[in-house]
């Protein structure tokens, strides 16, 4: 389990992270959502160890981040946006590296590499150059570095972001079948992918937590009607005749088109009235050509919930936990640990902030 209690983070006058407070259960798929500069990569940042927060606690599976950091960061797994990869290095010669940094014990480094390899399928590129790697695949070498070692806590920021389709589905299977035996915090501008692939869903503005609960809860919360569309043949002014025997339509709306109608009915979320539309019209003897219901998806709930007032941190759509106030927290970071043939450049976009690797891996 994660804690956050009145995790804050400020850059000067900017509070990038503003009093977030929520639990984190085990074995869940998290998706983290928020527009540019919510505070998405500075919260997973936090928990990941690599930023020091301004205020606020953090507890890792009972192991407090700011005065256990080791033992806290034993339980993580991070892959950043931008995986820093080292090119110089081989697949298996970068994963070799990672696993001494996180202290696996000799006895059963070789065993794991093989396991997460195998796991994110890149066992035939072990003796390849990561330079040489396609973006997809380097993509799958951050996430067997993230997972190696087999963290409770998997860490993923933005882990489809510019990949091709094929990609993009290649690494959502991956992720996938992590789900359930691990913890994940998942990162993603792609609503569809954290509908799919998510059991809760945190949702971010102007960094505060505004929203936390799974995709049906939070379309009962904020948007409270579903539509049904529906194309009859039969005119318009019969339309509205067969509805006056419908009960529960909040609002109904038609247009006429070459002998069709198509009829837009507002109804209460959860009020599924098609078939009592249907038997009207059949008694009507008029048919339906086609009706379909639409429930909101997580665009309008993200839409929705970004626009409006921000709700307590006590709603009973999050699990809050204690409000009380930490003192400025310092960064502290171990000196990393040595390792040969390091290179000193690893594949990082320039706009990238320095990366710490995450050390003090339980041994097997």
């Amino acid at each position: 389990m994660i804690e956050l209690i009145n995790l804050t983070k400020r850059y000067g006058d900017l509070t990038a992270v503003d009093s977030l407070s929520c639990q984190i259960e085990d074995g869940l798929l998290y998706g983290i959502l928020g527009v540019n500069g919510a505070g998405k990569t500075t919260t997973m940042n936090m928990i990941a160890g690599c930023l020091a927060p301004t205020e606020g606690e953090i507890v890792i599976c009972g192991d407090p981040l700011l005065t256990h950091p080791v033992e806290a960061k034993r339980h993580i797994g991070y892959l950043p946006e931008h995986p820093p990869l080292y090119g110089e290095l081989t697949v298996g010669e970068y994963l070799s590296f990672v696993a001494d940094a996180k202290k696996i014990s000799p006895k059963h480094k070789k065993k794991e590499i093989a396991r997460v390899m195998d796991l994110v399928n890149v066992t035939s590129f072990e003796h390849k150059l990561i330079h040489d790697l396609s973006k997809g695949y380097r993509q799958r070498v951050g996430i067997a570095q993230a997972i190696l070692g087999d963290p409770e806590i998997i860490i993923l920021d933005e882990p489809t972001a510019s990949l091709d389709p094929r990609q993009i589905v290649e690494i959502r299977k991956l992720i996938r079948s992590l789900k359930g035996k691990h913890t994940i915090l998942l990162s993603s501008h792609i609503l569809s992918e954290v509908a799919e692939l998510c059991d809760k869903i945190l949702i971010l503005s102007g960094g505060k937590l505004v929203a936390m609960d799974t995709l049906p809860n939070l379309q009962a919360e904020y948007l409270h009607t579903d539509t049904i569309y529906l194309t009859a043949r039969c005119s318009t002014a019969r339309c509205e005749e067969i509805f006056k025997r419908v009960r529960g339509a909040q609002k109904v709306s038609y247009r006429g088109e070459g002998g069709l109608t198509h009829v837009t009915v507002q109804l209460p979320k959860g009020a599924d009235l098609r078939e009592s539309i249907f038997f009207a019209f059949s008694e009507a003897r008029c048919p339906i050509l086609s009706m379909q219901l639409h429930e909101a998806s997580l665009e309008e709930v993200f839409l929705t919930a970004t626009h409006a007032p921000v709700k307590s941190h006590h709603s009973p759509m999050q699990t809050a936990v204690g409000q009380k106030k930490s003192s400025p927290a310092k960064s502290k970071s171990s000196a990393p640990a040595k390792a040969k043939q390091v290179p000193a450049h690893p594949i990082m976009d320039e706009d990238d902030d320095d990366y710490k690797p995450l050390f003090g891996k339980k041994e097997n």
